[in-house]
C-alpha cells in the first residue's frame, strides 16, 4: 500500500483549535486570523441566529437536549475542553490519545465513529400530514374513490384546506416550469397556482410539460414482477450453460416481445417455465434477424468514456437531482445509486426509482448488486428490456456488512466461481456495455484486483473501475494510486478508471499520470460539485457563500420537481438535503487555506468565514444545517428529529 499513508479522520470528528492550523495532521491548514474554538464558534452563529429566529429550536428536546443533534455524539457536547481543543481525559476531539498524558492518567479509548446510524429515528414524511387527502381528488380530473366509505383519507376538500399547514412560500417550482403542478391543492405552495374553490390552475401559454424523467416502472409489469410472471429465456439458458461448465453462446431463437415487456402471458399453464433449448419458441409476430441472431461481445455497443469524468454511484446522496447538479458543473457520465437485484425483480417501487434518468444525462449507467448468479443475471436482462441506459455496472466494492455477510459487493472478489458466472451471465444477456467497480480487496495487506482484472477482460467487462482502498480500510487511510498504477497493465487493453482522494485538478491530473483511462469522483462531488469545473478548466474556484447557497437553492428546486411538492415531497427533499449538508459543510473556501488544495482526508478546523453565511455552512452541527434547509425549503414540522445516515458526518 501507499508509504507513509496516516489514518485520515475521515470517519471521525474533527476539531481543530486556534493554535493548531497546518500542524496538526488531518486537520486543514487554514489562515490563523480565520481560526476560532469551538465555543467562539458556535456563540458566532447564536449571536446572528437570534436576528432570524429560526424553528428548528422549537424541535428540540423540552429537557433541553437539542433532538437534531446525534445521540452517538452527544456525550463529547458534555465534556469540558481545555483551551487547546483536547477534552480532559487526554484525548483529541477527533478520538487520538495524546503522548503526554498525565502520570496516573488512564486514557480512555474512544471507539471510530464508522458504518451507518442504525439506530437513529426514522420519521417518514407521511408522519406530518394529519390529515391527508384522498388520492382520487387530487388527480385530474377528478376520478371516484375505490374504496368508498371504507377509504382512510379525507373526501372534503374544503376541511381539508380549513386544517392544511401554511403555504411554505409564494412560488411554485413546477408550477412555473410545467405550467402545472400535479401536486394541486396538496402543494405546499399552492397558493401560486390555487383558484376559486381550490381549483388547481394551468397556464395555458406555456402548455402542460411532463417532468423530462426516463426508466419509470409500469403498473403492469410490476404485478407482473410481483406475482412471478415473469420469463428470462435468455438468463435461463445462458445459466444451464454456465451451470455445465459450457462458456454461454448465442441463444436460440427468443421473442423480443415477451412477458417481461408488459405483454400478457398467452398460456397461464407455462408462466414461470422456460422452453427446452431444442424445441420450438413460442412466438408473437414474424421473426426478424434481430430475434434469432443475438449480438456478438465485439457487435454491442461499445462504452467509450476514456478522458471523461466519472461521477460515482453514492448511495443516499447519489439522487437525481443531486446528478443534476454535478452534470450542470461539468460531469461527463453519471451513475444511479446501487440498486439491489432481488429487490428490482420484486418490482419494489423504491428499488425502481434508483434507476430513474433525467434527459441532461447523455451518458447514463446504473449500478447492481447481488451476490448470486440466477438474480442477477435475471435482472440484468430485465433491466435490459425496460430502461434506457448506456452501461450496467456491477457492485463489487460495497464494504458494509449487510451486503457483504450475504456474499454480495466486496465478497464477490473472494468468491471467484460465483463472480465469473455472474459476469458472464450478465454480459451475455445485456445489449449495452457491462462496466464492474471494485476495490484493491478485502484485506489491506492482501490485495486482489491485479489478479481479477485479466479474467475480467475475458469474462465479458468492458470497463472496470478500481478504488485504492480494500475493504478494511473502507474510507480511512490514503487511496493507494501506485497499486492502481499496476493495477492499469494487468487490465490492458481494458480500460481501467481510477478512484479515490481526488477533491482538487491537481488530485485528477496527479491520477491521470498513472496511465488510467480516466478518473471516478465520488465524495469530492459531495464536498464541491463544482469539482469538475475545476478540472476542466484547471482551476482553484474560490466560490462564494452565496454561490453554493444557490447552489443548494437549485438542488431544493430539482427535488421539488423529482420527489413532488406535497408535504411529502417537500419533507425528502429536506431530508436529502440535509444528508448532502453533512458532507458539504467539510468544504474549506479557497480563500481562507494557507496552503492549496485542500486534501479528502483533512477536516476543517473550527473557523470563522468572511461572513456569516460562509460560517454557517461550515458548521458541523445538524441544528445549524436544519436552519439552513429552512431559508430554502421553508420552517420544519414541529417533530422533525434528523441524524445523518453515516456516523462520520454525526457531528457535534
Amino acid at each position: 500500500m501507499a508509504e507513509g499513508a496516516t489514518e485520515a479522520p475521515a470517519e471521525s470528528g474533527g476539531g481543530g483549535d486556534s493554535g493548531a492550523g497546518a500542524l496538526e495532521r488531518g486537520v486543514a491548514p487554514i489562515k490563523p486570523q480565520y481560526l476560532t474554538t469551538k465555543e467562539r464558534f458556535h456563540e458566532f452563529l447564536e449571536a446572528k441566529g437570534q436576528e432570524k429566529p429560526s424553528r428548528e429550536t422549537e424541535a428540540g428536546d423540552p429537557g433541553g437536549n437539542d433532538l437534531g443533534e446525534p445521540e452517538a455524539k452527544r456525550i463529547r457536547l458534555e465534556d469540558e475542553q481545555t483551551g487547546d481543543g483536547r477534552t480532559e481525559d487526554g484525548q483529541t476531539e477527533d478520538g487520538r490519545t495524546e503522548e503526554a498524558a498525565e502520570p496516573g492518567e488512564q486514557p480512555q479509548a474512544q471507539k471510530r465513529a464508522r458504518g451507518q446510524n442504525k439506530g437513529r429515528p426514522h420519521v417518514k414524511p407521511t408522519h406530518y400530514d394529519k390529515d391527508r387527502l384522498c388520492p382520487s381528488l387530487v388527480q385530474e380530473p377528478a376520478t371516484q374513490c375505490a374504496f368508498g366509505a371504507r377509504c382512510r383519507f379525507l373526501h372534503d376538500v374544503g376541511r381539508y384546506l380549513a386544517a392544511k399547514p401554511a403555504d411554505l412560500g409564494p412560488r411554485c417550482v413546477l408550477f412555473e416550469t410545467f405550467g402545472r403542478c400535479p401536486a394541486g391543492v396538496t402543494c405546499r405552495f399552492a397558493g401560486a397556482h390555487l383558484g376559486p374553490g381550490g381549483r388547481n390552475l394551468v397556464r395555458q401559454e406555456q402548455g402542460v410539460q411532463a417532468p423530462p424523467v426516463r426508466n419509470g416502472l409500469d403498473k403492469a409489469l410490476q404485478q407482473q414482477l410481483r406475482k412471478r410472471q415473469v420469463r428470462f429465456e435468455r438468463a435461463e439458458q445462458a445459466l444451464r450453460q454456465l451451470s455445465r461448465g459450457q462458456l454461454p453462446g448465442p441463444p436460440s431463437a427468443v421473442p423480443k416481445a415477451t412477458e417481461a415487456e408488459g405483454a400478457p402471458a398467452q398460456d397461464p399453464q407455462e408462466l414461470g417455465t422456460v422452453a427446452p433449448a431444442s424445441g420450438p419458441v413460442q412466438t408473437c409476430g414474424a421473426l426478424t434477424d434481430e430475434d434469432i441472431v443475438r449480438l456478438r461481445p465485439c457487435e454491442k455497443r461499445r462504452l467509450d468514456i476514456s478522458g471523461k469524468l466519472y461521477l460515482a454511484p453514492l448511495t443516499t446522496c447519489g439522487n437525481l437531482p443531486f446528478r443534476r447538479i454535478c452534470k450542470r458543473f461539468g460531469a461527463d457520465v453519471t451513475c444511479g445509486e446501487m440498486a439491489v437485484c432481488t429487490n428490482l425483480l420484486q418490482g419494489q417501487t423504491s428499488e425502481w426509482a434508483l434507476l430513474r434518468r433525467h434527459q441532461c444525462e447523455d451518458i447514463f449507467g446504473v449500478q447492481l448488486e447481488g451476490a448470486f448468479p440466477d438474480t442477477m443475471t435475471k435482472c440484468a436482462e430485465l433491466l435490459n428490456r425496460t430502461v434506457d441506459v448506456d452501461f450496467v455496472d456491477i457492485n463489487v466494492g460495497c464494504p458494509i456488512d449487510l451486503v457483504y455477510k450475504k456474499g454480495g459487493g466486496c465478497a464477490l472478489m473472494q468468491r471467484s466461481g460465483k463472480f465469473q458466472q455472474i459476469v458472464r451471465g450478465m454480459s451475455q444477456v445485456l445489449d449495452v456495455p457491462l462496466t464492474v467497480k471494485l476495490r484493491t480487496g478485502v484485506q489491506e495487506r492482501t490485495p486482489l484486483a491485479h489478479r481479477l482484472l485479466p479474467e475480467l477482460r475475458t469474462w465479458g467487462a468492458a470497463l472496470v473501475t478500481l478504488h485504492g482502498r480494500s475493504r478494511e480500510q473502507r474510507y480511512t487511510k490514503l487511496a493507494d494510486w501506485r497499486y492502481i498504477e499496476q493495477c492499469v497493465a494487468a487490465a490492458s487493453p481494458m480500460p481501467l478508471f481510477g478512484n479515490g482522494d481526488i477533491l482538487s485538478y491537481e488530485d485528477a491530473n496527479r491520477a491521470m499520470q498513472t496511465g488510467v483511462a480516466g478518473v471516478m469522483i465520488a465524495r469530492g462531488a459531495l464536498l464541491k460539485p463544482w469539482l469538475f469545473t475545476e478540472i476542466k478548466e484547471q482551476r482553484h474556484w474560490d466560490i462564494s457563500a452565496s454561490e453554493r447557497l444557490d447552489i443548494l437553492r437549485d438542488f431544493t428546486h430539482y427535488g421539488l420537481e423529482h420527489w413532488g411538492s406535497d408535504t411529502q415531497g417537500v419533507e425528502r427533499t429536506r431530508r436529502f438535503l440535509l444528508e448532502w449538508l453533512s458532507f458539504l459543510c467539510r468544504y474549506v473556501p479557497v480563500g481562507l487555506l494557507e496552503r492549496l488544495p485542500q486534501r479528502l482526508n483533512e477536516r476543517p478546523p473550527y473557523f470563522l468565514g468572511r461572513d456569516y453565511l460562509e460560517t454557517l455552512l461550515a458548521s458541523q452541527r445538524a441544528a445549524d444545517w436544519i436552519r439552513i434547509s429552512e431559508m430554502l425549503l421553508g420552517p420544519v414540522p414541529r417533530d422533525f428529529i434528523f441524524l445523518p445516515k453515516h456516523k462520520a458526518n454525526a457531528y457535534k
